[in-house]
């Protein structure tokens, strides 16, 4: 009930006393700390400080209301220290020194951690004619999950070209084209007030005539497994000829011995009554003599 009333008491103080206007900004990084600092007040009067447009009271009496892991009071200089701080903790933060009528406003602005650009090349708007005099190269700079940013291009230390985000972005990205042969120092820069993270563009890596895609993994292994199909499926092949070849050979080896059957039969009759055994001598058993032939013609005629 005091705190209600003390901070009813504290509004009628913003109204007839203090600078509106004297608002300080102050900016840091995700996971820092920050010190409100009051520039030096050294006063033992009673010092309250509130968060958010609610002017919700955190301290109050020297004593932490909220974030007590988070917060740290100097009670003679009244300054705050917020320690390891978070998106939440942005806002409006006052501070009432009561006896003097008066209050200090800051306005804390938490920036997150800021990622390295990447830069790639825009395989889309590649050029595969390697007789042009001057091939242009696409290329990419691309964040993920940023905000409150700007992207650029610098040649050199000139400004190429930007885009900036003020809410929370899934993907931000912005084209540069260069010539192929270009040996001018780009770079690709991503930046919010308080920090800014550079990526130098190496043209010789990036920038190259187009040529086919190169192969995954997937394909090589594909590839690799195939070839190997083949080798197996050749092996069992040549096996097969061989063992066929072997089989085969004996089989002909033992019909080369034998004669066939034209030759069988010629060796029979050769072999005979009244054969010499010479198979190309002619057989002249029972064939007549001339004085036999002589002898049956006379008798014919007488």
């Amino acid at each position: 009930m005091k705190i209600h009333l003390f901070i009813f008491l504290l509004s009628l103080l913003h109204i007839h006393g203090g600078d509106p206007d004297s608002v300080k900004s102050v900016s840091v990084l995700e996971g820092d700390s920050v010190i409100l600092n009051t520039d030096g007040i050294q006063s033992e009067d009673m010092k309250v400080w509130t968060f958010g447009p609610d002017e919700t009271v955190i301290v109050f009496k020297s004593e932490i209301k909220m974030f007590k892991d988070r917060l740290l009071f100097e009670q003679s200089s009244g300054s705050l220290t917020i320690k390891n701080i978070t998106a939440n903790f942005s806002g409006i933060y006052k501070l009432n020194i009561v006896k003097r009528n008066s209050y200090k406003t800051f306005n804390v602005s938490v920036y997150a951690r800021l990622p390295v650009p990447v830069i790639s090349r825009n395989s889309s708007q590649c050029s595969s004619s390697s007789s042009s005099s001057q091939q242009n190269c696409s290329l990419l700079c691309s964040v993920v999950n940023v905000g409150h940013v700007t992207l650029s291009w610098y040649k050199g230390n000139s400004l190429l070209s930007s885009i900036s985000v003020s809410d929370l972005s899934i993907s931000l990205s912005l084209p540069l084209e260069v010539e192929y042969q270009d040996k001018n120092s780009y770079s690709c820069v991503l930046n919010n007030p308080i920090s800014n993270q550079t990526q130098h563009l190496d043209i010789t890596q990036l920038c190259h005539t187009c040529s086919a895609p190169g192969l995954t993994t997937f394909h090589i292994v594909l590839i690799c497994g195939f070839a190997v199909a083949l080798a197996l499926i050749l092996a069992a092949v040549l096996c097969g000829i061989l063992i066929y070849h072997q089989c085969t050979e004996p089989k002909q080896a033992d019909n080369q011995d034998q004669p066939d059957g034209e030759e069988h039969i010629r060796l029979t009759n050769a072999a005979g009554p009244g054969n010499t055994g010479d198979i190309d001598q002619p057989n002249n058993a029972g064939a007549e003599t001339p004085d036999q032939k002589r002898h049956s013609q006379n008798s014919r005629l007488l």
